[in-house]
């Protein structure tokens, strides 16, 4: 991770912006198949029932939580897009720049259904279609695969400790034992400094004391 030199502000931003749009794209294509060609809450197996499709529209979060307050889903989806828009613009991060543009596309994913889906803007109901019942009940779709993973690597580039200018903390932490170091060796050498310089002084003082005629 940290064998490269950091991107330009400019690369990485550039990064989070088409990872972010492709991903976009993608969530909405497939949930455009979904409402033209599937059936409304039928079960329809692609492999058994390790994967199936499942046509439903949620006004909630996951397993339907919330559903009476689709407004806040708005608001939280909204403010987390805002926040990763702003950490583009100081990335450095090759890594940072993939994770927070492939969660920002999951994140825009379900915001455009909740702004611009039935039943009005801001209210809007999440397209879902993947089920896998033999890992959770809840029905899933491409965007929630992406926020999931995202949030994971997230997590996981903290443990790292790979910074978004493209750092890591154990770099920094090298560079404050060596500066501690240096300060160390500077304070020790300081008292023996002083001690030649009061030597010195003493002799000085002893070669300019008068003569007693002896």
């Amino acid at each position: 991770m940290s064998g490269r030199r950091p991107l330009r502000r400019s690369a990485a931003g550039a990064i989070v912006a088409i990872l972010a749009a492709l991903v976009l794209a993608a969530d909405q294509f497939v949930k455009y198949l979904t409402i033209e060609h599937l059936p409304l809450h039928e079960v329809v197996p692609v492999l058994g029932e390790f994967l199936q499709l499942y046509y439903i529209r949620n006004s909630g979060a996951a397993f339907s939580l919330g559903s009476g307050v689709t407004w806040i889903f708005t608001i939280a989806l909204s403010v987390v897009a805002l926040v990763i828009i702003w950490k583009a613009f100081n990335l450095r991060s090759r890594w940072w720049a993939v994770v927070l543009g492939a969660l920002l596309g999951g994140v825009l994913g379900n915001l455009t259904d909740r702004l611009f889906r039935e039943p009005g803007f801001g209210n809007g109901h999440v397209v879902d279609m993947i089920s896998m019942p033999w890992m959770m009940p809840a029905i899933f779709n491409v965007a929630d695969i992406f926020i999931v993973t995202g949030m994971i690597s997230v997590a996981l580039l903290v443990v790292l400790g790979l910074r978004f200018d493209g750092t890591r903390e154990r770099d920094h932490a090298t560079v404050e034992t060596e500066e501690e170091a240096e300060a160390a060796a500077v304070a020790a050498d300081e008292p023996e400094a002083a001690s030649v310089a009061v030597a010195d002084e003493a002799e000085t003082d002893d070669a300019a004391a008068p003569s007693d005629g002896r």
